[in-house]
């Protein structure tokens, strides 16, 4: 173990706050430059219209960052928060954080909703959100002790530089003999080197005898992070019972938590065996229905999938409970034991993998043409011990891989790599180089849009086609699911406020799979409330998989089975259990809508938030090449005859493409009028004034904002 040592630069004691109802009721504030660190109360307007979570992330961001900040800058914050039923151990899904700040990549707002034990543990050491600005000439770990009631400022020397070994140390030094009481935020080196950086939080795995990770991935969270010479943080707590959050109503909450965790225990075996088998379950299905992103979007389905699928990965995973939460019966968190890296710093050691989940799968293994389970399973596990986010990483490596097979870029720009499809050796070269910030890895860490950028200025590339094959959307790389057959999913990327992540509106398994919304109207309502609902879960401190990937036996035949009701219901109950709040399913959707349109008025504020920013490359709609059009030919010229009466005899490949992309682009842009009309949004995607004041967001600078970019009245 590394030799390492702190010198406080600052210790700041404090009472600490009885939780009541899920809230702390304060926020705690932590400045590197001037190293101090204050409490702020919480109002009741942030109860009201923040709820807590992204919201009260959101609301501390806003006043710490004006219009012209970047995400460099020392007053940029990088926000945490977990929410009032965070913390919760017996309903499935409750220890959930959520981190939010200005992106690296999108220059824009920024969350990630992420497992581990800090956000509940930061919320009983007394504050339900903690923001740290400013920037410290060196490295420190911010130490939060709700055992002592004191948060330390703390330089440190001679720490691990990755993530793995870090966290370890500080779970060691820090837990006094009891690790399960730790959690760490933290980064590793490729944070400090690209723009793809993402935060590992742990938990302390008491059968492995190790701390484990869940990630905040998207959007360059850990370069942030990195950027402002924080090598950790960690949160110190006690035990934890249904009565730490102090609910409103106990007994209610027992009853809700038990028919939720009774009903994952006996119908995830039979439905998706996350228990055993976690997101893997995705693999196959994605694969049968052309959903399974190949060659860099180009294809949907491979006959190698199964090379890499949850047949595979059961056998790989070390039995036992993987929770990332106390008491969490979907218990997805699967990891493999004594698995032996072959490349870079750890070859030929054994360690411990978290992971991998569906989407590292997808974007670093069949996206990239590799279909070998423990080549994933090595870039997974350096991509979290360097602190890159494995999504980005595998989108961006797929466009260079395309770039180099089209001849946009060769050999003699990657310093001697060959990149096509299927190098998994090289593949993994560019990973250690981001983490080193060094050669080619170095133009590929700073991400799609800035490789397209590149390319066209220093190697000649041809921009219009990289605009088509970019994977990218607002500058966030794509997560790992194919959109050219789904309207509903391209608007769930497209019109996301943070970029094409999943996580807002993942419409794709419900319009692909189970045809829940065969009509455009049906697309266009789906694109209003699953983004709403969505939000719910990051201002409440929850898992959405307890939510939809588990459903009751009789789901179908309720009269709309695409928004579980039953599970919207039971959250309503949980919620109002909890926080004493009477809410009804409608009132937890009006919730998010409040939140989920100050974010898109934030982005507003910060130079983007309007249609144009709503783009999608074009290979998200449909195919680019002739290579894409013909792998599918049947397909596109029926849809070509019989759904838009075009007469294809005598036309070439070229043509076809051109007139379907011009059918299917005016789709999109029909999508995006009657999306934003149900959002109450102006044509140019821009909160109206009167959606503002239903929704009780109507502040002065809101206003103001609104007012100024000409929305009358």
């Amino acid at each position: 173990m590394t030799d390492f040592s702190f010198k406080e630069l600052a210790v700041w004691g404090y009472d600490r706050p009885t939780v009541e109802k899920g809230y702390a009721g304060q926020t705690l504030h932590v400045d590197l430059e001037r190293l101090q660190t204050t409490a702020q109360p919480v109002t009741g307007q942030m109860k009201e219209i923040f709820i807590g979570g992204k919201g009260f992330d959101l609301w501390l961001l806003w006043q710490a960052v004006s219009e012209t900040t970047r995400w460099s800058d020392p007053e940029n914050a990088i926000c945490i928060s977990s929410g009032p039923l965070g913390g919760t151990p017996a309903y499935p899904g409750s220890g959930k954080s959520i981190v939010t700040t200005l992106s690296p990549l999108t220059g824009a707002v920024i969350d990630s909703n992420v497992g581990g034990y800090f956000g509940p543990y930061l919320k009983f050491s007394g504050f339900d959100a903690l923001e740290i600005r400013g920037k410290f000439n060196g490295q420190v770990v911010v130490f939060i002790d709700g055992i002592e009631c004191q948060v330390k400022i703390l330089e440190a020397q001679g720490l691990p530089d990755n993530a793995y070994a870090l966290t370890q140390a500080l779970t060691d030094h820090f837990g006094q003999g009891s690790p399960r009481g730790i959690s760490v935020v933290s980064t590793g080196p490729g944070a400090a080197h690209t723009r793809l950086g993402c935060l590992n939080f742990s938990w302390y795995d008491p059968k492995r005898k190790r701390a484990r990770y869940k990630q905040a991935g998207r959007g360059g969270i850990g370069t942030v992070f990195a950027d402002k010479g924080l090598r950790a943080i960690v949160a110190r707590w006690d035990s934890v019972s249904l009565d730490t959050n102090r609910p409103a109503d106990k007994q209610a909450l027992k009853k809700v938590a038990k028919l939720h965790a009774r009903e994952i225990v006996e119908l995830d075996p039979k439905q998706n065996e996350m228990a055993r088998i976690g997101t893997t379950h995705l693999v196959p299905i994605m694969n049968d229905f052309d959903l399974l992103p190949t060659h860099n979007f180009r294809f949907g389905q491979d006959p190698r999938a199964g090379l890499i699928g949850k047949d595979v990965y059961r056998q790989l995973f070390d039995p036992g409970f993987d929770g990332c939460w106390m008491g969490c019966t979907v218990a997805c968190s699967h990891g493999v034991k004594d698995f032996v890296p072959v490349t870079g710093p750890y070859a030929g050691q054994r360690v411990f993998v978290d992971g991998p989940e569906y989407e590292t799968i997808a974007g670093c293994g069949s996206n990239l043409g590799i279909f070998d389970p423990y080549a994933i399973l090595e870039m997974n596990f350096y991509c979290d011990a360097y602190g890159l986010d494995t999504i980005s990483v595998g989108t961006g490596i797929a466009f260079v891989m395309e770039c180099f097979e089209l001849g946009l870029i060769n050999s003699s720009h990657t310093g001697g790599l060959e990149l096509g499809f299927g190098n998994r050796t090289n593949a993994l070269e560019l990973i250690h180089q981001m983490a080193r910030g060094e050669g080619f890895g170095s133009i590929v860490g700073q991400g799609v849009r800035r490789m397209k950028k590149i390319f066209a200025e220093r190697f000649g590339a041809d921009e219009a086609l990289m605009e088509d094959i970019g994977m990218e959307a607002k500058g966030l790389e794509f997560s790992e699911y194919m959109t050219k057959e789904s309207l509903a999913q391209q608007g769930g990327y497209g019109l996301a406020l943070k970029g094409p992540q999943h996580d807002e509106a993942w419409l794709i398994f419900l319009d692909m799979v189970h045809n829940f919304m065969p009509t455009f109207e049906q697309k266009a309502e789906a694109l209003h409330w699953f983004p709403m609902f969505r939000t719910w879960f990051s201002l409440c401190g929850l898992c959405k998989l307890p939510w939809n990937d588990i459903v009751p036996e009789d789901n179908n035949e309720s009269q709309d089975p695409a928004k579980v009701m039953k599970h919207v219901e039971w959250y309503a109950e949980y919620f109002s259990a909890v926080t004493g709040r009477k809410a009804g399913p409608d009132d937890l959707v009006r919730m998010s809508e409040a939140v989920y349109n100050f974010q898109r008025i934030f982005n507003l504020r910060m130079g983007y938030g309007t249609r144009e920013h709503d783009r999608l490359p074009y290979r998200a709609v449909g195919p680019v090449t002739e290579l894409e059009y013909e792998s599918r030919s049947e397909r596109y010229d029926k849809q070509l005859t019989e759904k838009y009466g075009v007469d294809i005899s005598g036309k070439h490949t070229a043509e076809k493409i051109a007139l379907l992309r011009k059918f299917r682009e005016e789709q999109y842009e029909k999508l995006k009028d009657a999306v934003y009309q149900r959002r109450g949004w102006t044509a140019d995607g821009v909160p109206t004034l009167e959606t503002v004041k239903r929704l009780g967001i109507d502040f002065p600078e809101v206003v103001a904002l609104l007012e100024a970019r000409g929305v009358a009245g």
